[in-house]
């Protein structure tokens, strides 16, 4: 488990808090090693052993992860995540299962979870599959040094930018918004925010400035390859992880 730990990247969110999970085990024993293991390495977790806790849960602020054990009392674990999903569209969501037959595996995949693990299953795998989980969904950066979303890592002390593997050249300013645009993920930035946050000044007509950046940018980082910068027409601009 130790040398598990040290190998897993410290995930956190740009702003620096943990990751949060939320776990949801009728097997309290179960439930508490996975707490325990998430809690080691620095995340948030909730326990919840029915459907109807972990749900409340869930919907009341949003986890970064759902691991749910399809045989939860009061609502199943998949039929958990489609009410997770209905407020959390993109929640990556680990299936744990007893029933560990080929056509389990593929009814939870089918139904739209993102892994899945049979009981008894080793706590190591649980929790390096759920970084994996966390770390494509973009919400979370490497804590210290990177920022990740999706396939674009940047490397905030070697001023290093890759999307898969490929080397990114960045002027200082194209480099700071880019940083800005990926320490707020999914977050549409109107132009102004953008301005005061990067440029340090108000807006006043300026809005070209942003438009030109933006334009250098997509050239750089999603020319060839699926978009991640978009416009939000009339809000601002947002970057996500490419479909």
């Amino acid at each position: 488990m130790s040398e598990l730990r040290e190998a897993l990247p410290r995930l956190t969110h740009p702003d620096g808090a943990p990751v949060r999970v939320l776990v949801a085990d009728a097997e309290s024993m179960v439930g508490d090693l996975l707490s325990m293991g998430f809690s080691l390495c620095g995340w948030e977790a909730q326990l919840a052993h029915d459907g109807a806790a972990a749900v409340q849960m869930g919907t009341q602020r949003r986890p970064d992860l759902a691991v749910l054990d399809t045989d939860l009392p009061e609502s199943d674990g998949l039929e958990v995540m489609a009410r997770l999903r209905a407020h959390w569209p993109e929640l990556p969501v680990l299936i744990l299962s007893a029933q560990a037959e080929p056509q389990d595996r593929i009814a939870g995949l089918a139904a739209g979870a993102d892994d899945f693990v049979a009981k008894p299953f080793a706590l190591e795998e649980v929790l390096l599959r759920a970084h994996r989980l966390v770390q494509r969904s973009g919400m979370t950066a490497a804590a210290g040094e990177e920022l990740v979303v999706g396939d674009l890592v940047m490397n905030t002390r070697t001023h290093e930018v890759r999307r898969g593997g490929d080397l990114i050249e960045l002027t200082a300013t194209q480099f700071n918004l880019l940083k800005f645009l990926m320490a707020n993920v999914r977050t549409v930035l109107s132009k102004e925010r953008i301005l005061q946050d990067v440029w340090g000044y108000d807006f006043g007509g300026r809005a070209n400035i942003v438009e030109l950046y933006i334009s250098y940018l997509r050239k750089r980082v999603d020319a060839g390859r699926e978009p991640m910068i978009h416009t939000v027409r009339g809000a601002g601009y947002v970057i996500r992880p490419a479909v």
